[in-house]
């Protein structure tokens, strides 16, 4: 089992940090084209949302950290469909008065697909299907990498092309999240701006939330204050990147979590390396 699930996970080893001329959200990969993404993250948070919204101090001096490698990956499985995939190798650790822990090893997978819907110079329209199975820890472990369950979520995606007015794109999602077992259920949301600022330097802004259903079971964390449940989260993400090739760059971004209930209030600081390629040489 867990061979095959790390198999599973190598196939394509999702976002999306692509300016205006490879653009982001609802747009699919046209066909042979990959994009991938491999990404330091470090996350702190010594903060947390109560029930009522408010941020306060982590109980016991709590502060919790996570140290993550990821790989994003998308390829066009035809112009009109583009497979999707995540991976991610995590850190752990939880230090607060009393006690401290850490863990490691590999986190949740994510498998999708993205396909268009509708195109046109009112913009793109595409739905996206994706399933995240958990990875190869113990829900149960002292500080646990994820809630170890199954989770399968739909999304709309719409963007648009404000070129000629300007070098940039718009986009906009909405989806549902079913989990398996007891954490609730989750509808998601998302908000996103990019420009080119010159040929090789752009920019991105990026509100992405999750609100709780408010329909799981009483469940705790087990010691891990991200994996929550019946929780709201905000974030806003602003990004840098740096197109050193028309095939590759750098990137780099600072997420704070600015509003949500029952979980961490932290910041994430990212430092990442793109590339964006074709399986026939020349990128359509």
């Amino acid at each position: 089992m867990k061979s095959s699930a790390l198999t599973l996970s190598l196939i394509l080893i999702l976002p999306l940090v692509l300016s205006s001329r490879c653009f982001a959200g609802a747009w699919t990969q046209p066909e042979g084209v990959c994009y991938e993404k491999f990404s330091f993250n470090y996350y702190y948070g010594d903060h947390m949302f109560d029930s009522s919204g408010d941020r306060i101090r982590t109980p016991n001096n709590g502060r919790f950290k996570d140290r993550n490698l990821t790989n994003y990956f998308e390829i066009g499985i035809s112009d009109r469909v583009t497979a999707i995939t995540s991976l991610t190798y995590k850190w752990l650790h939880n230090d607060y008065t009393g006690g401290n822990f850490a863990a490691q090893g590999l986190g949740d997978i994510d498998l999708g697909a993205r396909v268009k819907l509708l195109e046109g110079n009112w913009g793109i329209m595409s739905s996206q299907l994706l399933v995240k199975i958990p990875g190869l820890y113990g829900s149960t472990d002292s500080l646990p990498l994820g809630n170890g369950q199954w989770d399968l979520e739909t999304r709309l995606l719409y963007g648009r092309s404000f070129w000629p007015l300007m070098p940039g794109y718009g986009n906009v999602e909405a989806g549902y999240r079913w989990r398996a077992g007891a954490p609730s259920n989750e509808f998601r949301y998302l908000a996103e701006f990019g420009m080119d600022i010159t040929k090789a330097l752009y920019g991105r802004a990026k509100l992405d939330g999750i609100l709780s259903a408010n329909n799981g079971s009483n469940m705790g964390s087990g010691g891990n204050p991200t994996a929550t449940n019946n929780f709201d989260l905000g974030k806003f993400d602003l990004a840098v990147g740096y197109k050193i090739t028309p095939s590759w760059g750098i990137e780099c971004s600072y997420t704070r979590e600015i509003y949500g209930k029952n979980t961490s209030a932290g910041s994430t600081f990212t430092l990442a390396v793109f590339i964006n390629t074709s399986l026939f040489g020349e990128k359509k």
